[in-house]
């Protein structure tokens, strides 16, 4: 894995690429038009039963921050996977993962969204008892279970792999490891000290539309003027945005400060991240981790955005704010503003989402056309089909994949 993260002719090659986004006055000569996206990936069961088994729940997924079980027997149920999933924090120090099931009668086996566990998991129903490893170690009158193998009978599994302390969940055996899937965006990231970064605030939404509607609109800088007239349209230069794709659906794209100068004042004076360069100060980068983990980076801090399916009508969105580490006490109060701030963008990136479900089910919805600056979209939609199997995808669905000689 490359541990460079942004060095300087990176760096350099990065900001003139934001030039030459500026500069430009039509599609690049050789950039390929992009097919429209079929409506019919926005509104048919058949094809979201299909991203359901074959892509959400084979794909690694961000479930947690190790501050949310920072000592061993901490636990926390996730529940966007295919049924819920007890992640705890084991004695010897690892995070592990297993369906919330007990092996019995299929009883949960924790019953509260977090807790901590003491040295084991007791399933209310019949007493089966667990330790932090997932290991059954005691049954109810064992004279009536004097030939259960409890080395067969431990909790199932889940994969449950860090990021820096970033814990990430997938449901697929076969996937490849965290780290290499994680790769080609992880590379831009190793100059920062992320193992010294603390989660700083978390709320989850429910929103009543079709998980695509979110996530392409945080893919995009093409709403900027008119949703975020008042917030990031004023600071950010959306004409010099420009995007880079990377392979595993992985992408980013740089919106650069409309003044050089600019300093957001509710940052002055809170701790920085050591080796932050010119991308985090002035360009405001916006990773996406496929297939649903959106990380916009500053100096200060980032604020995370995942999104998940609930219903093909509705989905969840869990909002996160991690930052550098300021010792001791409480926060600082500048965080308040801080968070309000970004709340106010997020309800105004999500103002149209709930209409928007009403108005692609109508017969005036025909699919999805993308211009040149709003390719992160349509390259989020060949990894689908990828995850997926083409094979599996209906003809009709397909996304025919045109961006290959532009992922880097």
């Amino acid at each position: 894995m490359n541990m460079v993260g942004l060095d300087e002719k990176t760096t350099q090659e990065w900001i003139n690429r934001v030039e030459f986004e500026r500069a430009r006055t039509s599609r690049p000569t050789g950039f390929p038009e992009l097919p429209d996206i079929p409506a019919g990936r926005y509104i048919d069961e058949e094809f979201f039963a299909l991203e359901r088994a074959n892509m959400w729940q084979r794909t690694w997924l961000y479930a947690a921050h190790i501050d949310q079980i920072p000592a061993p027997g901490d636990f926390m149920v996730w529940s966007h996977g295919s049924a819920p999933i007890v992640i705890i924090h084991g004695d010897d120090g690892d995070v592990r993962a297993f369906y919330n099931t007990c092996r019995h009668r299929g009883a949960p086996v924790v019953r509260t969204r977090s807790g901590h566990a003491g040295k084991t998991l007791v399933c209310g129903y019949h007493g089966w008892t667990y330790d932090r490893q997932g290991e059954l170690r005691a049954v109810t009158e064992p004279r009536d279970w004097q030939d259960v193998d409890k080395t067969c009978r431990g909790l199932i599994p889940v994969r449950c792999e860090r990021f820096t302390n970033w814990v990430f969940v997938c449901e697929d055996a076969d996937a490849e490891p965290l780290g290499d899937f994680i790769a080609p965006l992880a590379r831009y990231l190793r100059h920062l000290p992320l193992d010294g970064l603390r989660l700083v605030e978390r709320r989850e939404l429910d929103v009543r539309c079709n998980v695509k509607i979110l996530m392409e609109n945080f893919l995009e800088a093409y709403h900027f003027k008119l949703l975020h007239p008042g917030t990031t349209d004023r600071i950010f230069d959306s004409q010099g945005t420009c995007v880079h794709l990377w392979r595993n659906g992985h992408s980013m794209m740089l919106s650069p400060n409309r003044r050089e100068d600019w300093v957001d004042p509710g940052t002055v004076g809170m701790p920085e991240m050591a080796n932050s360069t010119a991308i985090e100060r002035y360009f405001n980068p916006s990773y996406s981790l496929f297939p649903n983990m959106i990380l916009p980076i500053a100096p200060t801090g980032m604020p995370c955005v995942a999104i998940w399916p609930k219903t093909i009508r509705t989905s969840a969105m869990e909002v996160l704010w991690f930052a550098p580490d300021w010792g001791g006490g409480e926060r600082d109060p500048l965080w308040d503003n801080r968070i309000a701030n970004f709340d106010r963008i997020v309800d105004e990136d999500i103002q149209l989402a709930e209409p928007m479900q009403e108005t692609i089910e109508s017969p005036g919805f025909r699919g999805v056309p993308l211009s040149y600056q709003e390719r992160r979209i349509y390259h989020w939609h060949e990894e689908i089909d990828r995850r997926i199997g083409v094979d599996r995808v209906p003809t009709a669905l397909r996304i025919d994949p045109v961006l290959g000689d532009h992922v880097e």
